[in-house]
């Protein structure tokens, strides 16, 4: 009944967040109309909505598994993503956090300040 997923974020600046997406995270751009953005995410729709204002919550809005973490940060990192340091974390020189679980995370924030993450695990 619920097989097929669609993403959605917001933004209230589309011109920089095309940008983002598109060119920094390399995401496959489908269309734009007079209320999204749209992108490919390896097979799943992420619509990202346009919007007056954002109030970017301060929790993980969209994540990406990956398998080698330190390599996406660095490919991301040279497309000029910024990575965050938390206080309260112990992240290493790249900003990965190790989890007693083993899953090593990083997060960014997208232009309208969404948090964003990568996790191997």
């Amino acid at each position: 009944m619920l097989n097929n997923s669609i993403l959605f974020l917001a933004t209230s600046n589309p011109v920089e967040s095309k940008q983002f997406y598109e060119t920094q995270l390399e995401l496959t751009f489908i269309s734009e109309d007079d209320f999204a953005l749209v992108f490919d995410v390896d097979g799943i729709e992420l619509r990202i909505q346009k919007v007056e204002s954002v109030n970017a919550p301060q929790y993980t809005t969209l994540g990406w598994s990956v398998e080698d973490i330190k390599s996406v940060v660095s490919t991301l990192t040279s497309n000029g993503v910024n990575f965050e340091r938390y206080d309260m974390l112990e992240q290493d020189e790249l900003c990965i956090w190790s989890s007693q679980s083993g899953a090593k995370v990083a997060w960014f924030k997208d232009p309208d300040g969404n948090n964003l993450s990568i996790t191997e695990h």
